[in-house]
């Protein structure tokens, strides 16, 4: 008798398996891996650039497919069980093909309380398309996000990671249709919009060809300058003393194991089934 056991996601984890194709062709691959190889050389142990990586090959696709989790895991020589365990864990990682611009609604507390809820349900009807799709267009991708750390603008929109503050149903209704149109308006404060596969690239730590952006906006700095007004400061640090001068022994441990791999399980890892912690009948007094 055989048993067939399909392998995948449990039947309540979010979002859909990585599916496409299972490898890149040869002329792909090689103009990957050399981006691939600058990123991997800013890391003193490869296996670090394991999520600068996973974005680069989400620029080529648009989302996560088994051929970039196999050029990712070739590279730092790491199994695809290894480097799917760790792109499944973040949600910046697509499962499903992005449109060229990542429209992201953030619905948590605040933005919900001054709008946010509302500007989804809007863009929603407006696009025709429920958080989590693609207008059949290809050009936006609509979701929710539970928080964009943008509270002192809220509501806030995201397009490709960038913002769009202060926003209302019907302002964020042109938004969209600007970038349907191919006329991506300006960002509140940030770099110009470029689309979403090249914001990843720009995430992976290769060049951005794009501007700076406008300086950090009046309502980040009100606590500040506040502060400034009232001639409120910070407490001075403690002054170090001399027995803290020094690293003590576990520090020095620490920092000179740092960069060491941890030890593999020993023989005995999990315990034989001789050994007195696995015998059913065992108690304290006869280990």
């Amino acid at each position: 008798m055989s048993v067939f056991l399909e392998l995948g996601q449990r039947p309540d984890e979010p979002g859909p398996p990585i599916n496409g194709p299972a490898a890149y062709p040869a002329d792909v691959s090689a103009r990957l891996a050399g981006d691939a190889e600058k990123i991997i050389a800013r890391y003193p142990s490869a296996r670090s650039a394991l999520l600068p990586l996973l974005h680069l090959v989400q620029s080529e696709d648009g989302c996560l497919t088994p051929a970039g989790i196999a050029f990712c895991g070739g590279q730092l020589g790491l199994t695809a069980a290894e480097v799917t365990a760790v792109a499944t864990f973040y949600s910046m990682y697509r499962r499903t093909p992005t449109g060229e611009y990542l429209v992201g609604v953030c619905t948590n507390t605040l933005c919900a309380i001054m709008g946010g809820d509302a500007i989804l349900e809007a863009l929603q009807d407006h696009l025709g398309i429920h958080a989590g799709q693609t207008t059949e267009d290809g050009r936006v991708t609509l979701e929710h996000v539970e928080c964009n750390a943008a509270c002192d603008y809220a509501p806030v929109v995201m397009v490709n990671w960038e913002f769009f503050d202060n926003q209302t149903p019907s302002s964020a209704r042109d938004l969209v249709e600007g970038l349907r149109a191919g006329e991506p308006p300006l960002p509140t404060r940030g770099a110009p919009l470029c689309t979403f596969r090249e914001t990843a690239r720009t995430l992976a730590g290769l060049p951005d060809s794009r501007g700076s952006g406008t300086e950090v906006g009046g309502a980040t700095l009100a606590g500040l300058r506040v502060a400034e007004a009232l001639g409120m400061t910070a407490p001075d640090a403690p002054a170090a003393t001399e027995s803290h001068a020094q690293p003590d022994d576990s520090n020095a441990a620490a920092e000179a194991t740092k960069d060491q791999r941890a030890p593999s399980p020993s023989a005995t890892v999990p315990p034989k089934s001789s050994t007195p912690e696995t015998k059913p009948n065992a108690t304290d007094s006869t280990k």
